[in-house]
């Protein structure tokens, strides 16, 4: 793991890029800049592609050099991470790096090794993706629990990240996307009147206006569909900003898309005992100050996996458990003395009025790749059953759903189960 000394270092700067038409030429050129000792023939370099993602290109490159052991080759090991097209207009790469880089200072991420120009290089950390089966054993929870706890407990949400905590350098010519991005937008948001957060600067609400100002316009269907959203937006904006929960003003600084494919689990030698195992987090694209109520949710809807499969769930006893494991961690990292079942029975009705909000999160952000996204995947459709949560939760909260007489959601029914 990295430590405050490497973080704080001045992160360096590979003018060149990774092209998806030309992979393995395009990774290898970028590797042997950073690892000029990897070329010569007594060198033998592989690359595993990782498929889960959905938005960005991970390769891993191994110097697979006679003699050496497995454990010594993945220490040694490279990921490279090229970044999605037009992805941009989603995710402040910026802030991105800068988040991985104070992760790393704090042992919460491995060290970067360089940033490129449509990606990072970093180091690997052993061990397995989890699947969207194993988010639901206990061990994989409990591990996860004790995980995010630590990262809401210890990292700091000021300035996120605090420009004092990291120092990153980027190239003179280098121009953030996202400002380009943002002008664009405000050009075509004249028709929305922004919504402003308690909290200024990156947070979870700032992220979501962005997406919805960002929302195509062509036509008068996604005119329409963006004012309503617009709409949702500040209803939310009013109900849950409201500087209450865990952390500073009610936020911590939360990692926001904690899927199982972001989850790496330690193989354990003791594969029968329901013990925590050892998981670590990657991928801090998402990475915000936000309220831990939604981090903790968000990551809850994800044990149904990208088909959406409700009836992986977690029941109402599997969240308890989840949450008394998750605040055993989080004071043990804070150093508090605090009634612990009085903020697990606050966390469970915290999380609790949050399940709605990770649909209306994704599905104004799948709305966007729908868009701009060349990856084969149907997000016009994922957006429809994401926001479709989010409104199923609106009518099961409301009444309006038992009014009409209407069967409730499956999602809905699972998270009520005991």
């Amino acid at each position: 793991m990295g430590s405050a000394h490497e973080a704080s270092d001045s992160l360096r700067y590979i003018a060149l890029s990774y092209n998806h038409a030309d992979s393995q030429a395009s990774a290898l050129r970028l590797v042997l800049t950073l690892n000029p000792h990897w070329e010569g023939p007594e060198n033998k370099i592989e690359f595993v592609r990782f498929t889960d993602g959905i938005t960005n290109t991970l390769l891993k490159v191994i110097n697979r050099k006679p003699g050496l052991t497995e454990e010594q080759i993945d220490h040694e090991a490279v990921l490279m991470r090229a970044y999605g097209n037009h992805t941009e207009i989603l995710i402040d790469r910026e802030r991105e790096t800068k988040s991985h880089a104070l992760l790393a200072s704090h042992g919460l991420a491995p060290p970067l090794l360089a940033r490129f120009q449509n990606g990072l290089l970093y180091r690997f950390i052993r061990g397995r993706p989890a699947t969207y089966e194993d988010l639901v054993k206990a061990p994989i929870w409990r591990g996860v629990a004790r995980r995010l706890a630590q990262w809401h407990a210890v990292l700091p949400i000021g300035g996120a990240p605090a420009a004092s905590a990291v120092s990153v350098e980027f190239p003179r010519d280098h121009v953030p996307k996202m400002h380009q991005v943002d002008v664009a937008q405000s050009k075509q948001a004249d028709d929305l009147s922004p919504i402003d957060p308690r909290q200024p600067g990156p947070n979870l609400w700032t992220v979501l206006q962005k997406w919805i100002r960002a929302l195509p316009t062509t036509t008068e269907e996604q005119r329409q569909r963006r004012l309503s959203l617009q709409k949702e937006f500040e209803r939310v904006v009013g109900e849950f900003d409201d500087g209450k929960g865990l952390g500073e003003n009610g936020l911590v600084f939360a990692h926001c898309d904690l899927l199982c494919a972001n989850v790496i689990t330690v193989p354990s030698t003791d594969m029968t005992s329901d013990e925590a195992q050892t998981v670590h987090f990657i991928d801090y694209e998402y990475a915000t100050p936000s309220p831990a109520a939604f981090d903790i949710a968000n990551h809850f809807a994800e044990w149904a996996g990208y088909d959406c499969d409700y009836n992986m769930m977690p029941s109402c006893s599997v969240r308890r458990q989840f949450l008394t494991e998750y605040v055993k961690s989080y004071t043990h990292h804070r150093g508090v003395e605090s009634s612990q079942q009085e903020l697990v029975d606050q966390l469970y009705q915290d999380v609790d009025r949050f399940r709605g909000i990770p649909g209306l999160y994704w599905g104004t952000w799948a709305l966007i790749q729908a868009q701009i996204s060349q990856i084969d995947f149907d997000y016009a459709s994922y957006a429809e059953l994401r926001l479709g949560e989010y409104y199923a939760w609106r009518r099961e909260t409301d009444g309006s759903r038992a009014q009409a007489g209407e069967e409730m959601p499956l999602r809905e029914r699972r998270w009520q189960e005991a």
